[in-house]
Order: C-alpha cells, then structure tokens, then sequence
C-alpha cells in the first residue's frame, strides 16, 4: 500500500516535507516508516469518526431532553399545572407498547467530614468485638470504607450499613453520622431508550454507548 500520500494528522503547523512528533520535533518524511504513516491515519480517522459520535449524541441528549420537558408540560397544561423544567424521573411509551424511553435523574452524592467520626466509632466498634464479631461483619465494614483508585468511598456501601440491626450505641451514632453527612454534590441526567422484546413484557435497552453496543 502506498503511503506517499498520506497526510498527517495534526493541529500543529509543520513545513512542507516534515512531519513533527509528541515533543515537537520535526521529521523529514522520507525517514517516516509506512507503518508509522498508517498507524497515524487510522488513528486519526477513527477518532474524527468518534468525535462526530460525541457531537451527535450531545445534539440528541440536549434535544430529546428538551422534547421531553415540552410534553411533560404540555400534558400537565391539561390538568391547569405548570410542572416545568426537567424534573424527576419520567418513562414514556408509544400507542403500541413497543418502545418506551426514560428520563432518568440520577444525584450525585459525597459524604462530608462527619464519615471520619462515622468510621472511628465503627473502630471502637469493632475493637470491642474481636472474639465475639462475626467474621462477615468485619469484612463487609472493610470493604464499605476501602477507597477506589481516586481515593472515593463507594457511598452506596457505606450507606448500605445502615441495614444492619445492631444495638450498640456507638454503632447507632455511626449511622447517625452517615445519614447526617450525606451530601448531594450534583446530578446526572440521563435518557434510556427500550424496545419490546418479541410479544412478552419484557424490555431491551438500545444501547447509546459504545461498551453496550
């Protein structure tokens, strides 16, 4: 395969006959090896093809999002409210049954300075239980408050020992400490598409990501 004619793909301004690299260096592009050539143009062609995926996803999520608002208020107009805005979790289907669509709002949620105290009490906890401690207790209580790469706290771990029906008045404070340090820090918003499968009641999401696809 001929490479003479490949460009490369860059922002940045080389003079003709050269092609310049990650630190800036420039290269005379007879030296340029034909597989180096081509590595940069199939890289280069697939991330125009993904950023245009990125750009016709946004225009998709920012638009359906404002149809959905439109409808959800204009629906409500036939009650004598004005709901307005995208608010709440809403699911959609057309007249057949066939498809349904959600619009689905997700909160982001931290935990602030009292998560410490939380944790210091389920230490003395657990120090007092030693002998007597089931083996699970310890492991899932480890595991709630172990932290992922970025140094987070899986929240709904946390959150989760509140289930947990111990009658210790440090653990109950504990749980005070972690339904009182819950913090809303954001929100993501989402819309997920769904199609029947076959004649049951079952629905398959369509996927709009490139894992699921």
């Amino acid at each position: 395969m001929s490479t003479e004619n490949i460009k490369q793909y860059t922002t940045e301004q080389a003079p003709a006959g050269y092609w310049i690299d990650a630190k800036g260096v420039l290269t005379p592009e007879h030296l340029i090896k034909p597989i180096d050539k081509l590595r940069d143009q199939l890289v280069g062609e697939i991330v125009e093809r993904a950023i245009s995926l990125n750009t016709a996803l946004s225009e998709f999520k920012l638009a359906g999002f404002g149809d959905i608002a439109a409808f959800v208020d204009l629906s409500a107009n036939d009650y004598g409210v004005n709901v307005g805005g995208k608010k709440g979790n809403v699911t959609l289907h057309t007249f057949d049954g066939r498809f349904k669509m959600q619009r689905a709002m997700q909160d982001r949620i931290a935990f602030d300075e009292r998560i410490q105290a939380a944790k210091a009490l389920i230490d003395a906890c657990l120090a007092d239980w030693t002998e007597s401690a089931r083996p699970e207790i310890k492991v899932i209580v480890s595991e709630a408050f172990a932290t992922d790469k970025e140094g987070k706290i899986n929240t709904q771990r946390v959150l989760g020992l509140r289930r947990y029906d111990i009658d210790d008045e440090r653990w109950l404070r504990a749980m005070d400490a972690i339904s009182e340090g819950v913090q809303v820090v954001g929100s993501r918003s989402y819309i997920r598409v769904y199609q029947r499968v076959g004649d049951s009641d079952q629905y398959q999401a369509i996927p709009l990501d490139i894992a699921g696809v």
